[in-house]
């Protein structure tokens, strides 16, 4: 076993001790990894793991660029980190109800009919967020935005009754509908008598402002503040939609998301009590040892860092008002499954066994892939079957 077990701690219940981020080492990102699959399955997991190292380059020189961007002109790195020093008392407090404002309600959510051959039910959603950023700086930004502002979704719905809903959150750059529904064989579980709702991520899709080099780069491309203010809004949206979901009659909603997708809904079950279950699957848990690892990005966040005097630990502090460990969550961690890679070059398998120590009592699932080529797909989505009828009263 790993070493990581003597620092992750029990979460976040005890408050006399240091956050998270003050407790995970400063080289975290360099630590060895493993699972046990990798004697198991040594070609599987080795393999994939040696053709994502070389993968993850052209990831991590896109994120670079879209920062290195956000950045530019006198005086804005400066400010970007002035203004991110906002965020750092409200992570320490790990108070969610003031991170995570709570939508208005009754907001009208608009539903259009698709055209549809394959025997599923589909309705595109969308409404025109409220949403507000907490920090004052980033308003401007925001107000700025055209199509970022309104939300959307697809959901695919029975109609004949409230039926079990699965929320699906997808990952970075990666939003069309129809590739979430392949990767998660979606439409196995549509026969098996659940709804869906496929949320579109803010700065993707329908959501990017016009001009963005690619589905996402707003993510990035917006600056530091803007990275912490969007899974801010992603939750806020989602809420939203949550609202919907049970003002139609459903009583059973769950949360599953890929990659970024797998942190937003962690961070979402650690925000929203409704909640059934959670489902994280390859889900980055620490951003800046993310970064860090990465290449050309940890050249850049560490230049950026060494030029502001910030350190690898209060780097980290600065961005945890949007990480699911800094939040107790209200979900019992036996509704919680979560399921990762063990040749993941992208997020290392030692993300997941943090977000697991923090949350007592969840599962997690190794398949012998890497971070895209989930090897071994049929048994975790056995699992996710079994977790989701277990709590949905399928």
């Amino acid at each position: 076993m790993l070493n990581e077990e003597r620092y992750a701690g029990e979460g976040v219940a005890d408050r006399s001790r240091s956050p998270w981020w003050e407790r995970l080492p400063e080289d975290f990102w360099l630590h060895a990894d493993g699972t046990a699959l990798d004697t198991v399955h040594p070609l599987k997991v080795h393999g994939t793991a040696a053709v994502e190292r070389v993968m993850r380059t052209s990831l991590s020189a896109t994120v670079a660029a879209a920062m290195l961007a956000s950045l530019k002109g006198s005086g804005r790195m400066q400010e970007e980190f002035d203004a991110l020093r906002f965020y750092e008392p409200l992570a320490r407090a790990g108070d969610a109800s003031q991170v995570f404002l709570a939508p208005p309600a009754g907001l009208a959510v608009d539903a259009q009919e698709l055209q549809a051959n394959d025997g599923i039910r589909r309705f595109q959603l969308s409404f025109i967020s409220p949403f507000q950023p907490l920090n004052p700086y980033a308003r401007p930004r925001f107000a700025a935005m055209q199509r970022n502002t309104r939300a959307h979704a697809q959901h695919w719905c029975h109609g004949d009754r409230p039926r079990p809903t699965l929320i699906l959150i997808h990952g970075f750059a990666a939003d069309p509908h129809w590739l979430n529904a392949r990767a998660l064989s979606l439409a196995d579980f549509y026969r098996r008598g659940y709804d869906l709702l496929l949320f579109t991520y803010p700065h993707h899709g329908r959501r990017a402002e016009r001009g963005s080099w690619f589905s996402g780069q707003g993510l990035f491309g917006n600056g530091l503040v803007s990275f912490n203010e969007t899974p801010l809004h992603a939750i806020h949206d989602l809420r939203v939609f949550i609202d919907y979901l049970q003002g139609r009659g459903v009583e059973h909603i769950g949360a599953a998301g890929i990659s970024l997708g797998g942190y937003t809904a962690a961070l979402l079950a650690a925000v929203e009590e409704r909640l059934a279950y959670c489902i994280p699957i390859v889900p980055a848990v620490s951003p800046i040892d993310v970064f860090l690892e990465w290449q050309p990005t940890g050249l850049l966040l560490s230049r950026l860092m060494r030029s502001q005097g910030v350190g690898v630990a209060e780097m980290r502090g600065l961005l945890a008002v949007h990480n699911p460990l800094t939040y107790a969550s209200p979900l019992d961690g036996q509704r919680v499954l979560i399921i990762g890679g063990a040749g993941d070059r992208v997020t290392m398998p030692r993300h997941l066994r943090l977000l697991q120590r923090h949350w007592p009592g969840s599962a997690l699932h190794w398949f012998p892939g890497n971070h895209i080529l989930h090897l071994g797909r049929r048994e975790y989505l056995e699992r996710m079957g079994e977790l989701m009828d277990r709590y949905s009263g399928v």
